[in-house]
């Protein structure tokens, strides 16, 4: 209880200091709750606003692919350098360490593999996300594929019901049917289509007129780095992306299939982070490779 004797009246109430209503670091998320900005925080470096996501989810499409045969020797030491992991929960729980303090963005969809009909996918429970102390969770919306766009939008508003509810950000992973463009007026429907039904972040693909896409998209978007390019041009892949607007990458195969995926990785977040050029952050991979 108090000590009633002790009771002193406040006198500094900062009179002449308005109080702070500045917005939000990230564009979008002025209007969400303390925890999915929290969340968000976590997720992108607060200086820069930018983020550098590691994806080795691809197990669950493709197997153990070239680079994610052992997640523990090829993943496990590249955690502290990424600001972010996105991964499944088998390949987390078994091969990532519990005392890693990176945020996990939990590949929440799963579904069929490269072998049968794609996109087929359904939801993991909200109790394995909170389990995995998420920090985002993750579903692909599969855009102009007439056998699974409904399914995958439905699957993909359940998703952000169940993040608005536990306020855990979601991000939307954007695929497009097999007979759509790939290009800006596509990948940027696909982004919008993820906004209007509450991503907190997406991730697209870049490609010319990115800046279309980043613009008429409300909230961060990040890029994926998709197959394995000589590293000079995956570099430019992401210093592009981010001189159109992007909120950093989520790179899998480009970082885990170099030969020097460390040095990779460092590269990277010298582009996203540091306003790097691509030449300056290859310097960054040789001397790591060196």
């Amino acid at each position: 209880m108090a000590d009633l004797d002790d009771i002193r009246d406040g006198d500094n109430f900062g009179l002449n200091t308005p109080a702070d209503t500045s917005s939000f670091y990230l564009k979008g998320m002025n209007s969400t709750d303390w925890g999915i900005k929290n969340r968000m925080a976590r997720i992108f470096n607060r200086k820069s606003g930018n983020t550098v996501m590691l994806a080795f989810d691809h197990g669950f499409l493709m197997g153990p692919t070239s680079g994610l045969e052992r997640i523990d020797l090829n993943i496990a030491p590249l955690a502290e350098y990424a600001d972010c992991l996105m991964g499944t929960r088998g390949m987390i729980r078994s091969s990532i360490p519990a005392e890693n303090t990176k945020p996990v963005c939990l590949r929440t969809d799963t579904g069929t593999t490269i072998l049968t009909e794609m996109n087929h996918n359904v939801l993991i429970s909200e109790e394995e996300a909170i389990s995995m102390n998420a920090a985002a969770m993750a579903a692909m919306i599969s855009v102009g594929d007439a056998a699974t766009e409904a399914s995958t939008i439905a699957n993909f508003s359940k998703l952000v019901d169940l993040g608005n509810k536990y306020s855990i950000p979601v991000m939307g992973v954007t695929a497009v049917g097999k007979d759509m463009a790939r290009d800006s007026r596509y990948f940027g429907l696909a982004a919008r289509v993820c906004a209007e039904n509450g991503a907190s972040i997406v991730k697209t693909y870049y490609t010319e007129g990115f800046e279309n896409v980043v613009a008429a998209c409300p909230v961060p978007v990040v890029i994926a780095g998709g197959k394995k390019l000589p590293e000079l041009e995956a570099l430019e892949l992401a210093y592009n992306a981010i001189d159109c607007g992007a909120s950093g990458v989520d790179m899998g195969r480009n970082v885990f299939q170099s030969d020097c995926p460390l040095g990779m990785i460092k590269a990277v977040a010298g582009v996203v982070h540091e306003g790097l050029k691509p030449a300056e952050a290859l310097e960054i991979y040789k001397s790591e490779k060196g």
